[in-house]
């Protein structure tokens, strides 16, 4: 009998929300049992597999570049504290990306290192150097290098970090790659005459502006299949970085008439979209690739929002500052704060207060009750064997 009810128990607790953390936790206290089959690894994969993509847990942002680096706070979205910032010692950090259960960090003030790839979870850290690029204006994301990975519980494992910027005195944008595997960056590869999107580009940036020089968004970069999206400062311009390729182009923008727009990843189609908001409606767009012909921008969704989001000022413009993709949620700030919206509900919630935003970095990971035991048990373990071994010495 006690094998049925565990599988019946098992049912219950596999269909507690990933994004209300505390009810794991206290569903683990309620008795040994419980404890048990949440710490089951068979069970947290079947709890993985259910819910699907991990939940949002918190988010770290980027400011412009005018406006200097962003507090150091890495918010909440549930009921679990804030997680500890990794500037927590008082030297300068920029965060850079959060992706796939990971968060890239420059080092400002740090002798030992340039960039630090960090896994708030499991606390794990590994130091990255500065790629062989000199530049003006970055961008950057870290990414899940496991072969085969589902990307639903990325913890431990290689990565990789795409370095995409500006160069200091080259009017281009370059990237490079860099392998937790090989221990170093790719041969960075620059945006030419080649691609006549940039070609183009660029002629229009030198009849705005005598002197241009392409811009790339401090902002967030989109992952959609094997490439990276970025965006540059002067008409909505596109860059897209291919992982598999190694290389980078550029692709024709969005139309001109449409101002602030944030990338993101459109779920249904696996395609790259965008969104903005004019007037009191947050417009979304999806850009469809025909093979028999060229891709072209299409509308998505229209989504009023002039009871939704509450605003400062009557005559105050919400901002879209980012996505989190797999969970459909976007980003939006007024002087009111920084919301949340909900794309499958249109559910509001407000995340953190105001202030400057430019660009959002959602952190999301699953976090049970058997991932933390798992860590305290090999701490435990790491303690006991560096105890052993300082005794053996003193004997």
């Amino acid at each position: 009998m006690a094998p049925l009810i565990d599988d019946v128990t098992a049912e219950i607790l596999l269909r507690l929300p990933p994004d209300e953390t505390e009810h794991l936790f206290r569903a683990a206290l309620v008795c040994k049992p419980w404890l048990r089959i949440l710490c089951d690894p068979g069970f947290l994969r079947r709890y993985r597999a259910f819910h699907g993509a991990p939940p949002l847990l918190g988010l770290l942002h980027r400011l412009r570049v005018i406006d200097g680096d962003a507090p150091a706070r890495f918010a909440s979205t549930t009921s679990v504290p804030d997680f500890p910032h990794p500037s927590s010692d008082g030297r300068r950090t920029r965060p850079l990306d959060c992706r796939h259960g990971r968060v890239l960090v420059r080092m400002l003030e740090h002798d030992d290192m340039d960039y630090l790839v960090w896994d708030p979870i499991t606390g794990d850290r590994h130091a990255v150097p500065a790629p062989d690029i000199e530049w003006l204006i970055e961008s950057a994301a870290v990414l899940c290098a496991a072969e085969g990975c589902d990307h639903l519980d990325c913890h431990g494992g290689p990565f990789r970090v795409l370095f995409a910027a500006t160069h200091d005195y080259e009017d281009t944008i370059c990237a490079s790659v860099y392998s937790s595997e090989t221990g170093a960056w790719t041969e960075p590869v620059c945006l030419d005459n080649s691609c006549e999107t940039f070609v183009k580009h660029m002629r229009e940036g030198e009849a705005y502006r005598r002197c241009y020089t392409p811009y790339l968004h401090p902002k967030r970069g989109t992952l959609v299949g094997d490439a990276v999206y970025f965006t540059v400062r002067l008409g909505n311009a596109i860059v897209k970085y291919d992982l598999g390729k190694n290389s980078l182009s550029m692709i024709d923008p969005p139309p001109h008439t449409m101002y602030y727009i944030a990338l993101m990843a459109m779920e249904e189609n696996n395609s790259l979209g965008f969104a903005y908001i004019k007037d009191s409606s947050l417009y979304m767009w999806s850009r469809k690739v025909d093979t028999e012909g060229p891709a072209e921008w299409v509308q998505y969704r229209v989504i009023e929002l002039e009871k939704t989001v509450p605003v400062a000022k009557q005559d105050e413009k919400p901002f879209v500052v980012g996505s989190a993709e797999g969970v459909g949620v976007i980003f939006v700030c007024t002087g009111a704060g920084l919301f949340m919206i909900k794309l499958s509900s249109g559910q509001l919630k407000k995340v953190d207060e105001p202030g400057v935003y430019f660009s959002v970095l959602p952190y999301m990971s699953f976090y049970t009750p058997g991932m933390i035991l798992a860590l305290a048990y090999l701490l435990s373990f790491i303690f006991f064997t560096a105890s052993v071994c300082l005794l053996s010495q003193l004997v």
